[in-house]
């Protein structure tokens, strides 16, 4: 089963849609639309997918639920996310995320990477 690891800082604010005001409710409503990607899949990436939110700040208290996994960063998401990726090696694993920085580091763990479009919708 691929490893589906998103960057919920990243991709919460890719859209600019007033998600500084209530952050953990922003990382709520993420988390509820990740749902149906372990079971539909996504293009390229057949289901069942195991999804994992990684969540950091004042997010990090919203809790996980069935289809979607959430891990607090105790600190930086980015350290947060390379410690999952490399926890998960030599299983398929891909990250969302449009921060290069973190793209880099997770290519050089042979994680794939997709950009937030790919899981956010409309």
């Amino acid at each position: 089963m691929t490893l589906v690891v998103v960057d919920g800082a990243n991709v919460v604010g890719s859209r600019p849609d007033g998600w500084w005001r209530d952050r953990a409710g922003a990382a709520a409503r993420l988390r509820d639309a990740l749902v149906p990607l372990a079971a539909e899949g996504l293009p390229d990436l057949p289901p069942p997918l195991e999804v994992v939110l990684v969540l950091e700040g004042r997010a990090r208290d919203v809790e996980g639920v069935d289809g979607v996994r959430v891990v607090a960063a105790p600190g930086s998401g980015d350290d947060t996310i390379v410690d999952v990726v490399a926890a998960a090696r030599p299983r398929r694993t891909v990250v969302v995320t449009a921060d290069r920085g973190l793209r880099e580091r997770v290519r050089g763990l042979g994680a794939e990477v997709v950009g937030p479009r790919a899981v956010r919708r409309g």
